[in-house]
């Protein structure tokens, strides 16, 4: 995404029975309303503080559910879903159910776990009866409510438990409970009826509630609550109309059940950072969490936790898992083994790379951001476009860049995609910046590819936009004009995360894929023609939305048909391998192989990280099979808890592909560290710069932009 400046807007969204969905506006929009699409598109309309009607698209992120706006003078976040939306061929939710075995597990690592059947290190309060039995916490409400209080403080706090209600659900968590002079005071997570209120708890002395206020919002890619909205300022309703899905097509992604499940078990994860508090059930999506202001002056405060069971409710809790978050930690840097580490520039220009001599000097450069950086050493640059630093807390920069001589002058011409697609022209042998030009309108995908569609010998720049999967190219009579559009799919929710090409069905012809499933070319390619859509699940819901980043097609197991390797969230957790098989009468399935999950799953090698925003493809090691390379957007979300775990250290590492007929579908992705300091940006660029045979890396990230070159000892991993 990219950010706009000025206040933030924020949105919430009530539903309505029909396809529209209407939402409220809190903030202070001004004037005309400017949208940017992030991915699926919808249309608002409304009226601005001139009483003018507006109307514009905003983008919606993954199938429908989250819609960022960018305004002139703010930005909103329009949390919306339909039923249509969530139509699906399997069922990817994971709810918890009645089994506890099903718990997933905390998305960070905890400084304690609860275990034993004594209360030891916790207190009661109150009038309920509360006992420990088999590592679980278990509270009565028979006699009165009452509290289960631990004996540790904590202030910034990570908190996730199972718990499971038996009848009437009252229950709920109380975050620094502050001593006062006649009790306590604190932040609290409501959870009664099915229904998850934040509040504002001030207790007696006896553990009696004595006053309760509702928090006010606060959502969005924010770490810090923003001003209480002036209440003089009328709020704005516009209307949003939602991508559906294609008539009579099934999208693979099942939005999750988020409910509370009546006497099962549940996840509760509570994040209090600052002053903002998230809390998800059972591994909520964005848009049903929890996301709430604290009052004014409980920035500071500090106290323990404590668990609330109501009059006449039972609960019991299993993995009491708690962290201080406000604990980071950051590993003394290291480069991987048959690396060496070149820091080309240290400030935050961009997200993404792309080599090529632009100066013609027969030697490979960078572009990043809006700074050409000359090979053979990269440490002579200039300005492409008048630009600055971004702020990694507060901003996003452009998504993907790809150089080509797109103008067919023979100097090579660079395009950027964000917003929409702009191409920046090669001025040749002037020492100058380079004009730009709009070549595509809006975009929605934050990742975008080159490879020749068409088989014409020239690349054509692949990207979903306005609810279409496309492909793009200049009309080589004017380049620099808007490039002609062939669009391959029906209208849909196709998420904004995740896009590959390759050969899937070995017919020679280059298919493309997204995070909902891929697109098969027909034998022959004629201006709109729709491309057959195979609907697989190339990702999943976690908090935000299915599909990471570039998708890699290659055969991993070397049975002569084309795999697919791929993170499955950008803004979570998860890597794995589709396994392609063939039925006998042809027809095309995927068993996935999960690589890599969270915290509290066994992955290759010992290595998890979130936030796979950033990944390639590449022969790295020099053996003849492709391997996956794939790195951690540290803040992918901006400097905030919206993302799972965006503090951890942003770790870089290929994956090698070893063919290995013993292992689950034949083979093995093994990680090996590139480095544990950078990470990745929206893409990871494989190539070899220096014309040595060794194939270098280069990550475009928030901490700079750098060069792993590749070293002989590569060849011995």
């Amino acid at each position: 995404m990219t950010a706009g400046d000025g206040p933030s807007v924020h949105a919430h969204a009530s539903r309505n029975t029909g396809r529209r969905e209407r939402i409220v506006v809190l903030g202070n929009s001004r004037n005309s309303w400017d949208c940017v699409s992030s991915g699926v598109n919808v249309t608002i309309t409304g009226r601005n503080e001139g009483d003018e009607m507006v109307k514009f698209l905003c983008g919606i992120l993954g199938g429908g559910f989250v819609a960022t706006c960018f305004f002139v003078g703010g930005r909103a976040s329009a949390q919306v879903a339909t039923t249509d939306t969530v139509a699906a061929a399997t069922d990817p939710s994971g709810a918890p159910g009645s089994d506890s075995s099903a718990l997933h597990g905390p998305s960070f690592v905890p400084d304690s776990k609860f275990q034993g059947s004594t209360l030891a290190g916790w207190h009661k309060l109150g009038q309920a009866d509360w006992r420990a039995e088999n590592d679980e916490l278990i509270g009565r409400g028979g006699a009165g409510p009452g509290w289960l209080v631990l004996d540790q403080s904590y202030q910034d706090t990570g908190f996730y438990a199972g718990f499971r209600c038996i009848g009437v659900c009252d229950t709920g968590v109380l975050i620094r409970a502050t001593k006062t002079a006649d009790g306590m005071k604190g932040t609290y997570l409501s959870i009664k009826g099915g229904q998850l209120e934040a509040e504002s708890l001030t207790l007696d002395a006896g553990g009696n509630i004595i006053d309760r206020k509702k928090l006010r919002d606060a959502v969005g890619m924010i770490r810090f609550a923003p001003p209480r909205p002036d209440p003089t300022k009328l709020d704005y309703a516009p209307q949003v109309q939602i991508n559906q899905a294609p008539p009579g097509v099934n999208i693979p992604f099942k939005f999750p059940d988020v409910s509370l499940h009546s006497g099962e078990w549940n996840e509760l994860e509570i994040l209090l950072d600052a002053d903002i508090m998230r809390a998800y059930l059972n591994n909520t999506p964005e848009r049903n969490q929890i996301s709430a202001a604290t009052d004014d002056d409980d920035m500071d405060s500090y106290g323990p936790i404590a668990l609330f069971v109501g009059m006449g409710s039972e609960v019991r809790f299993k993995d009491v898992s708690y962290k201080d978050i406000a604990i980071k930690k950051q590993p003394l840097e290291e480069v991987g083994r048959g690396f060496r580490m070149q820091r080309v520039s240290p400030f935050y220009y961009n997200w993404t790379a792309a080599a090529a001599d632009f100066n013609h000097d027969g030697k490979l450069d960078l572009v990043c951001g809006g700074f050409i950086f000359y090979g053979p050493d990269f440490t002579t640059s200039r300005e492409m476009y008048a630009t600055r630093t971004f702020n990694p807390s507060t901003e996003y920069s452009t998504w993907i860049q790809h150089a080509y001589d797109f103008t067919g002058d023979g100097w090579t011409d660079v395009v950027a995609t964000g917003q929409g697609a702009v191409l920046y022209v090669n001025p040749g042998n002037e020492s100058r910046r380079w004009k730009q030009y709009v070549v595509l309108p809006s975009m929605q995908s934050e990742d975008s590819l080159l490879a020749d569609v068409d088989g014409d010998g020239k690349p054509e720049l692949i990207y979903i936009a306005d609810g279409y999967m496309r492909y793009a190219k200049p009309d080589p009579a004017n380049p620099t004009a808007l490039w002609i559009v062939h669009t391959i799919s029906e209208k849909g929710p196709w998420q904004g995360h995740g896009i590959g090409v390759g050969d899937i069905n070995g017919d020679g012809r280059l298919d493309i894929l997204g995070a909902d499933g891929w697109w098969e070319q027909p034998p022959q390619v004629s201006g709109d023609q729709l491309w057959k859509y195979h609907p697989e699940p190339f990702g999943r819901w976690g908090r935000i939305v299915p599909g990471a980043a570039t998708m890699a097609v290659y055969d991993v197991n070397g049975d002569g048909l084309n795999d697919v390797v791929t993170g499955l969230e950008a803004h979570g957790f998860g890597l794995a391998w589709f396994e392609q098989k063939r039925a006998k009468n042809g027809d095309i399935s995927f068993v996935q192989h999960i690589v890599m999950d969270d915290y509290n799953t066994q992955n290759a090698g010992g290595v998890t990280f979130s936030e796979l925003h950033g990944s390639g493809v590449a022969d790295v090691d020099g053996d003849g099979i492709p391997d996956f390379i794939v790195g951690k957007r540290q803040f992918s979300h901006l400097d905030d808890l919206l993302d799972p775990d965006p503090y951890g250290p942003p770790f870089l590492y290929w994956y090698k592909t070893v063919r290995d007929p013993n292992a689950p579908g034949g083979a093995r992705l093994v990680p090996h560290l590139i480095h544990n300091s950078s990470g990745a940006g929206s893409d990871v660029l494989p190539i070899d710069l220096n014309g040595d045979g060794i194939m270098d890396i280069v990550s475009a990230t928030k901490r700079g932009l750098y060069i792993f070159w590749g070293t002989p000892n590569l060849a011995a991993k």
